[in-house]
């Protein structure tokens, strides 16, 4: 459990690889995901590198999968996923995968560039019946003594006075439909009126070629006279891409030609069937097996550029690797490296050499199912620094709880468990699907944050005695009126119960309230005219106190920090007086009001003091006299006084205490240790590296200039005093005033809570109270509606908006007002070299 709390040891080791096992040595580490690689040639160019032409392979077996995946989704074929993880192919077999994808490509291009060539000719002719269909249909109407008519006005007058035979040239053609009106304008307008367009629809759309896309066109046919007008037809049925197909004049003629056409039409149709069932069954046989050979050709892609990151020794024969991996996991790497040798064939075992380094290793925390969610929220916020408390394994209980004090509700806590309880019980059916809505995997992702939200809304819902805006009566009701009415008869009588709506129970009244409900809050509050005030004294004291008890554990969590990481210093100068601090004001704050709950009751409410003016006078030392007996200068206690007094002295105590012991501390050790190592030992540094003092110093000087990676750091250009002094000047006054702003921050818990609550009462009032009026049959009728709006309006409302409220409220109180106590997260996180993403279909490099 130790690796729960804290992040792994990490170490940094060197790896011996024969360059004939190397690869399946890298391979076996991809597929155990433990190690993360170092670039050992930064300053070589990609291009330079030795495996760069490996990578350029993979790549170009990459972009025909690629092709022939988009041919196949374009065909709707399913692309079967097995689950199936295959083992790396070994080097030799990239050509036979080369020569297969090459293979599988070129048909594929081939089947397309004839079936493109064929689906034109088949438009062609298709569109060359529909002309000899419509056009004949044209000439059949010019037999009309009318069109004939109209027709005659192109003539010459000159001719037509000669008596010469009317004779009109045409042209005929297809063109898009929405072109028809453009077109016909042009023709008007160019050719001044001298010739005679018709045009039909063809009522089946045809298809394009080329995209494939459905495609709505017209036959036309145009007359006219003469060849200045045919050159001037022609010119605008070339600029609206119409297509122009020879027409026989004579009837005859042209039913000859369209018998021809539908013959040939009905061959290539066939030919057309048989090429795309080709098609089909090769873009079938790929799609069994593209996932695999995705895979196959990525695993080797990763595994070469890995190689690229490696040092090649001067033999040529040894490639030398650098990584991070967890020392817990050395064993399993070791037996990686060997099993990996043993695959190459190789006979020389691969080395594993642990290194001693000064560099700061990545953080490196193990996650399962139900810790991943937890863990990437605080990884939001920043990496943790190496070996640094992880606050995820508290954040586990604490966030759920806090999101579930601002979104206690019984019934909505139901519906938020019950939709986290059904991605639980599926997960492994969704995680098959792959879904590609990121919202929604996203949600899924954190599926276990929403069932312990949900769990703890439920539980807070109980206390709060709240669901659905109305209270649950379980254990009946402290409260009874009876004895209202036999002890104060006299007050209590019919009128008054007539004419007044709202009357005031009195609990000092023997009877009339009879202890403490077993379990949340009395169901009387539910409908009691002073709810509010009620509930808001109660919300916001706990608020306080939730509050203060998770900063005080946050405070405490830096001491394990502190010890950890053995520096006493931060114990006695940074931990002690932060402590005393935040307990004499805040948490003897907390001690009150938990006093005040206790002290008083119905008999002696009378004279409860108010705790905000009490602790406003803790700090002006205001009491008033002994005389005075307003509440407010009443004390809770025998001693008040004198206790509050040295609580606050020693707060203020605490303030320079931190600001000025801890910078002179260290300028003490710095002299003394400069005035050893110059004096007894001549002036020369001893040892390979920092001594802890140096260590302390560095670490509490991180605006100063750092020395470089993995060489002795130089004090007098390390420490400077007036850095030290503004940077725990900052701390410290960025710690006191945090501590009541924070403090604070918690009354969100208060806030949110409250709103919750109104706006489920609001919503049931003004929607689900008026299908519940309706008495008669009607009625019925009308709260089926009212209850579907009501269902839609708390589940976009109350559930999604409302719970993403609380969510981001609880985010940011572990963010800012938890986590700011004992966590840096100044770290980087540890990126193993893995095949995990790859398997999953995650195919990004």
């Amino acid at each position: 459990m130790g690796e729960l709390f804290r992040s792994e040891e990490m170490t940094l080791a060197q790896l011996f690889l024969q360059s004939e096992a190397a690869y399946c040595c890298v391979s076996e580490l991809g597929e155990l995901g433990k190690v993360q690689f170092r670039d050992l040639n930064p300053d070589v160019n990609v291009f330079q590198r030795k495996f760069v032409n490996e990578v350029r392979r993979c790549e170009e077996m990459d972009r025909k999968l690629r092709f022939v995946e988009k041919e196949i989704k374009k065909a709707n074929i399913p692309i079967l996923d097995t689950g199936e993880n295959p083992e790396v192919p070994f080097p030799r077999d990239m050509i036979d995968l080369e020569a297969n994808f090459e293979k599988i490509e070129n048909e594929l291009k081939e089947i397309n560039t004839n079936q493109e060539a064929l689906k034109r000719n088949f438009l062609e002719l298709t569109e060359l019946k529909y002309i000899l269909r419509k056009t004949q249909q044209f000439f059949d109407e010019m037999a009309d003594p009318d069109l004939l008519e109209e027709s005659s006005s192109l003539l010459d007058p000159s001719e037509m006075g000669r008596g010469a035979p009317l004779r009109l040239g045409f042209v005929a053609g297809v063109i898009n439909r929405e072109r028809i009106p453009t077109f016909e304008r042009m023709l008007w307008r160019v050719c001044r009126g001298n010739v005679f367009l018709r045009q039909a629809e063809i009522e089946n759309p045809l298809e394009d070629p080329v995209t494939g896309d459905s495609v709505h066109k017209s036959v036309f046919i145009i007359f006219f006279q003469g060849d200045q007008l045919k050159n001037r037809v022609k010119k605008i049925c070339e600029g609206f891409r119409a297509s122009l197909y020879p027409c026989p004049e004579t009837p005859q003629e042209r039913k000859e030609m369209a018998a021809g056409v539908n013959t040939r039409i009905d061959d290539l149709q066939m030919v057309l069937n048989q090429t795309e069932d080709h098609r089909q069954r090769v873009l079938q046989a790929a799609a069994k097996t593209i996932r695999v050979w995705f895979i196959k050709v990525r695993k080797m892609k990763a595994i070469y550029h890995t190689l690229n990151l490696c040092n090649i020794d001067v033999t040529q024969k040894c490639l030398i690797a650098e990584v991070w991996c967890p020392v817990a996991d050395l064993d399993s790497i070791q037996f990686a490296l060997r099993r990996g040798t043993e695959h190459s064939g190789s006979t020389v075992p691969s080395i594993l050499n642990r290194m001693q380094t000064n560099q700061t290793p990545p953080t490196y925390n193990k996650t399962n199912k139900f810790t991943y969610g937890f863990q990437n929220l605080v990884d939001a916020y920043g990496i943790s620094s190496y070996r640094e408390i992880n606050p995820a394994p508290y954040t586990i209980i604490t966030f759920p709880f806090l999101f579930a004090v601002m979104f206690g509700d019984f019934g909505h806590g139901t519906l938020m468990t019950l939709f986290a309880v059904w991605m639980v019980v599926r997960e492994s059916r969704i995680l098959s699907q792959k879904s590609d809505n990121e919202l929604f995997n996203m949600v899924f992702s954190g599926r276990y944050i929403i069932l312990l939200m949900g769990l703890f809304s439920v539980y807070t819902g109980l206390i709060y005695n709240d669901c659905f805006s109305k209270a649950l009566n379980m254990f009946g009701s402290s409260w009874s009126v009876r004895p209202m009415f036999t002890s104060l008869q006299a007050n209590w009588t019919e009128d008054l119960l007539k004419n007044v709506p709202v009357l005031q129970l009195d609990p000092a009244v023997p009877g009339v309230f009879n202890g403490p409900y077993p379990f949340g809050i009395d169901p009387i509050w539910s409908i009691a005219a002073n709810k509010l005030t009620f509930l808001n004294s109660f919300k916001m004291k706990m608020s306080v106190v939730l509050g203060v008890i998770h900063m005080l554990f946050g405070v405490t969590l830096s001491l394990l920090n502190h010890i950890y990481f053995k520096k006493p210093l931060n114990i006695y100068l940074g931990f002690i007086p932060e402590m005393i601090f935040m307990a004499s004001l805040f948490g003897y704050l907390v001690i009150l009001i938990l006093v005040k709950w206790c002290a008083y009751n119905a008999s002696n409410s009378k004279i409860a003091p108010s705790l905000l003016i009490h602790f406003i006078n803790m700090f002006l030392f205001s009491y008033g006299s002994d005389d005075d007996n307003k509440n407010e200068n009443h004390m809770l206690y025998s001693g008040q006084k004198g206790l509050q007094c040295f609580l606050v002295v020693c707060a203020m105590l605490c303030v320079p205490w931190m600001l000025v012991l801890k910078p002179f501390m260290l300028r003490q050790q710095y002299l003394r240790r400069k005035h050893l190592g110059t004096h007894n030992f001549g002036g020369i540094r001893v040892g390979n590296g920092p001594t802890e003092e140096d260590a302390e110093i560095i670490q509490h000087d991180q605006l100063s200039m750092h020395s470089e990676e993995g060489e002795e750091p130089a004090v007098e250009e390390v420490f400077n005093f007036g850095d030290v002094v503004v940077h725990q000047a900052i701390h410290t006054i960025e710690y006191c005033l945090g501590c009541i702003s924070n403090t604070a921050s918690y009354l969100r818990l208060w806030a949110l809570s409250l709103a919750h609550a109104q706006l489920s009462e609001v919503l049931w009032t003004m929607v689900m109270h008026v299908g519940l009026h309706v008495k008669n049959l009607g009625g019925g009728i009308l709260l089926v509606m009212v209850f579907a709006a009501f269902s839609t309006l708390t589940i976009a409302i109350l559930l999604i908006m409302e719970g993403l409220s609380a969510f981001l409220h609880a985010l940011r109180l572990h963010w800012v007002e938890f986590q700011n106590k004992f966590y840096s997260g100044t770290g980087f996180k540890f990126m193993p070299f893995s095949f995990e993403s790859i398997r999953e279909g995650k195919f990004d490099d």
